[in-house]
């Protein structure tokens, strides 16, 4: 079979041929790129594979290009990568590799096409394409990686004991392409990676999380996190998400399955939103429910603070899981801290002063908390889902209507710190907290209006019970 090439790609191609046969190099484009296409999808990543040396052939490959890009070279893993207009062609020789029981980096030798395809992780990305003059264009499938992409199917090249003893993290990337691609796990793979689920202790954190990451990324995310509990590899890699699991009875009153019900708000979430922190916060907003959990004979199951405890819990996850402890930390933090907050104002006639106080703490988060709550909003009873999602919908609108007249989204006190010290001659103190506290709180219920004339003068009065006297 023949590889459909575009004008652009061709152009390519035949530079990287011309450079292998100056160096007496046999050359292929393999992976990822080659199935992509064949799937018809868009790739901006080419791997080339030689006979020879991949740094070498990219010095060479960079030689005829205009202007000349800069060679990027891995000498550790002998590679290189070269950035083209929007590609990157990255080189490698075709290599062997064989690992320790306790490493997932190899033990790497020069090897040929056929030993490069064998290391391949599954099938359908150990295609190759021949760039030589002989053969340019046919496709190399050795082990019917293009019957597979017909059949939707992830499928070891080799027996899947030994890929994914060898470099474990190929269980994780399993099941999120059949998450990314809608495919299925062929069933002797997928019994493997349960098999030998406890050998994902030896990759790092990093490289886990950005496979979690990858899950989380695509149409219908639950996919992936099933896969990964149905196997085991989630007990590993999340216990927190794994305790969610199960339905506990009393006296005949049970609960939902939290497990579930998190993975469908964050299928939710993910048809609204491509935010990749949004999804996390989906994934989190329940994850202390387990240590809530209490039964009541009267109330039945509750989970009373779990919203608090959870807010808690997301930077050991964060850290646990080498997340970023900045920012996006914060906003993953607010979202699960206020997710109840909406939903319960619109059980009870809302004040502006609630108003203005969600508005005050959730700030620019606000359409992203409301966009949670009606994620999290399950139920099967179409009707009062019908309900809740209309009362949120309300809220939205009357937090636009507070918003518009007091101006507290992305609240910044008019009166500042500063100016209360310059104003009375003081320092850093009590008394300035105290002050500035009493401000925003005499906004929050009305008392005031959200600005600085209003604020001056509240100020003068606070300061003048604290026996604060003005400097002429």
């Amino acid at each position: 079979m023949i590889f459909d090439i575009k004008p652009y790609e061709r152009r390519i191609f035949e530079l990287v041929q011309d450079a292998g046969s100056e160096l007496g190099y046999e050359v292929y484009v393999v992976g990822g790129f080659v199935r992509d296409r064949l799937l018809g999808m868009e790739s901006k990543d080419m791997d080339i594979v030689c006979l020879g040396s991949g740094i070498r052939l990219a010095e060479q490959v960079a030689s005829k290009l205009s202007p000349t890009p800069k060679v990027v070279t891995f000498n550790r893993f002998g590679t290189a990568m070269i950035r083209h207009k929007n590609t990157e062609i990255e080189f490698v020789g075709a290599r062997k590799e064989s690992y320790r029981a306790d490493s997932r980096k190899p033990i790497v030798e020069e090897g040929t096409l056929e030993d490069d395809q064998n290391r391949r992780d599954f099938t359908i990305n150990a295609l190759a394409v021949s760039l030589n003059e002989r053969n340019f264009g046919e496709i190399l499938d050795p082990f019917h990686g293009l019957q597979h992409l017909e059949e939707k199917r992830i499928k070891t090249p080799l027996e899947p004991g030994k890929t994914f003893s060898d470099d474990p993290l190929r269980m994780m990337r399993a099941i999120r392409f059949s998450c990314q691609l809608d495919f299925e796990i062929d069933p002797e793979t997928y019994h493997a990676i349960g098999v030998y689920r406890n050998r994902i202790n030896i990759v790092s954190k990093e490289r886990i999380t950005l496979e979690l990451e990858k899950i989380l990324s695509s149409s219908t995310p639950s996919q992936g996190f099933i896969k990964l509990f149905d196997t085991g590899l989630l007990e590993i890699i999340f216990p927190e998400l794994t305790a969610l699991h199960g339905v506990e009875i009393q006296k005949g009153i049970g609960h939902k399955d939290n497990f579930y019900h998190t993975l469908q708000v964050l299928d939710n979430v993910a048809r609204k939103s491509s935010n990749i922190w949004l999804r996390w916060a989906a994934l989190l907003h329940d994850i202390a429910k387990p240590p809530t959990k209490r039964f009541h004979p009267q109330a039945g199951w509750t989970f009373h603070g779990h919203e608090a405890l959870g807010a808690a819990m997301v930077p050991r996850i964060f850290k646990r899981m080498r997340l970023p402890l900045d920012h996006k930390m914060k906003y993953v933090q607010k979202l699960v801290l206020l997710h109840l907050r909406p939903i319960a104002l619109t059980k009870s006639e809302i004040t502006d002063s609630a108003v203005r106080r969600l508005l005050f703490d959730a700030g620019e988060e606000i359409e992203d908390l409301l966009l949670l709550c009606e994620a999290d909003i399950t139920s099967k009873n179409e009707a009062k889902v019908r309900t809740y999602l209309q009362n949120i919908e309300n809220l939205r609108d009357r937090l636009n209507s507070v918003d518009e007249k007091d101006r507290l989204r992305n609240f910044q006190p008019p009166v500042s710190g500063e100016l209360i010290m310059q104003t009375f001659g003081i320092g850093p103190s009590r008394e300035v907290g105290i002050i500035k506290a009493a401000i925003r709180e005499a906004i929050l219920e009305g008392e005031i209006n959200n600005n600085y004339e209003e604020a001056f003068a509240y100020m003068m009065k606070e300061a003048e019970k604290l026996n604060l006297v003005p400097i002429s």
